[in-house]
């Protein structure tokens, strides 16, 4: 097994480990890994170690690898930031698209999903902390946003996303990942017609343990696995 299965096996062990500590089935929270920059050959390195679920944060990088990669069975996530004007890309390549953060872009992806003849799966980036430089839908208008999109036939929200300020200590991360996983609970009391909030995206390579253990049931972890980028 070479580094990346060995990064990889490590890094699945963990969250297993971390789940099963919050009393949780580790079966519920899925590993997506954030192959951003990593060349085709180190990502199908990680794919016959068994990586399932590859996040990408650039359409026309994320292109070229999954034309590359096609023979193999793995799902493929949208992570980045998403301009309007890639919707109809996105919409051919992706099984998810975590970073959905207005209804402008969301409209654009419903008619984009249309042409195509699919429902696309997405979920809302909230900007859980109000950072100016984050990207992400304000926690207050986040339900006005879901019941818009609600609307909109070929999309389906399946949860949340974040990402919380940087901090060295897990530990400081924690309230951001708290409030994420509250703000969930209230949408899905709500009952919105394709809305299901069963999806937690939060937690990367240094916080994903916490993230667990707050209700994430997808982690983004790429340094962990494909080591540091250049």
């Amino acid at each position: 097994m070479g580094d990346i299965g060995r990064a990889f096996t490590e890094v699945q062990e963990r969250i297993e480990r971390a789940a099963a500590d919050a009393g949780r089935n580790p079966g519920d929270v899925k590993l997506v890994a954030v192959s951003k920059t990593v060349p085709a050959e180190r990502v199908l390195e990680g794919i016959e170690a068994g990586i399932t679920i590859l996040g990408e944060n650039y359409v026309q990088e994320a292109k070229e690898k999954i034309e590359a990669l096609y023979s193999y069975s793995v799902s493929w996530h949208f992570i980045g930031h998403l301009q309007s004007n890639k919707a109809k890309y996105a919409v051919g390549l992706f099984d998810l698209i975590h970073s959905v953060d207005s209804a402008k872009l969301a409209r654009e992806l419903d008619k984009r999903a249309k042409k195509a003849g699919k429902v696309q799966p997405i979920l809302i980036q909230v900007n859980i902390s109000g950072e100016e430089t984050k990207s992400g839908v304000d926690p207050a208008q986040v339900l006005a946003l879901v019941r818009d999109i609600g609307a909109l036939e070929n999309l389906s929200v399946h949860g949340l996303m974040t990402m919380p300020p940087f901090f060295n200590a897990p530990e400081k991360v924690r309230p951001y990942f708290r409030a994420l996983k509250q703000l969930q609970d209230r949408i899905r009391a709500e009952s919105i017609p394709r809305v299901y909030m069963d999806e937690l995206s939060m937690g990367m390579s240094g916080d994903f343990e916490t993230a667990i253990q707050e209700g994430a049931t997808l982690v983004r972890v790429g340094t962990s696995i494909f080591g540091r980028r250049a």
